[in-house]
């Protein structure tokens, strides 16, 4: 398969890793992940910014019919939560961490509960800067690795 510079920006927006990959031949998902992961390691801090800049805060739905609004729909779907106090501490978190770090907390949601979400980012709050932009550069490569394998897939449809 073959993917488009748009759709390698809808699973990672930064532009250099798409160009990289751009209109290049993969014969499986794995192929491509890995290609990706080659070379969006490392991400520099403008390029963190430039891809969480897709991102909404967790808890918070996507706006809009993009395909990135959509992939971030159906990856907090599965952290939905009715519980009015698990949201509160939810918001409070994403206040503190974005008033620390400068930039909304990201965190792979797919596969999460919101409970184990809320978990991770009263750990992160702990980091010192340097090493929460390593994990926040670690969550958008798995974030994208999950949405090249869609990416993949529906193109082995068509």
């Amino acid at each position: 398969m073959r993917c488009e510079r748009d759709q390698l920006l809808e699973c990672l927006r930064v532009p250099r890793v798409a160009d990289a990959l751009a209109g290049r031949e993969f014969d499986s998902a794995d192929a491509l992940v890995a290609a990706a992961l080659d070379v969006a390691t490392p991400l520099s801090e403008a390029e963190i910014d430039q891809a969480l800049a897709a991102h909404p805060r967790i808890g918070e739905r996507a706006a809009g019919e993009s395909a990135e609004a959509k992939f971030s729909r159906a990856e907090q779907a599965a952290s939905d939560d009715a519980d009015a106090q698990l949201d509160d501490a939810l918001r409070d978190g994403n206040e503190r961490y974005e008033a620390q770090f400068g930039r909304v907390f990201l965190i792979r949601a797919a596969g999460r509960d919101r409970r184990e979400i809320l978990r991770e980012l009263d750990r992160r709050l702990l980091n010192d800067p340097g090493v929460e932009t390593e994990e926040v550069a670690d969550q958008l490569r798995e974030i994208a690795a999950l949405r090249l394998h869609q990416v993949f897939q529906a193109g082995e449809g068509s």
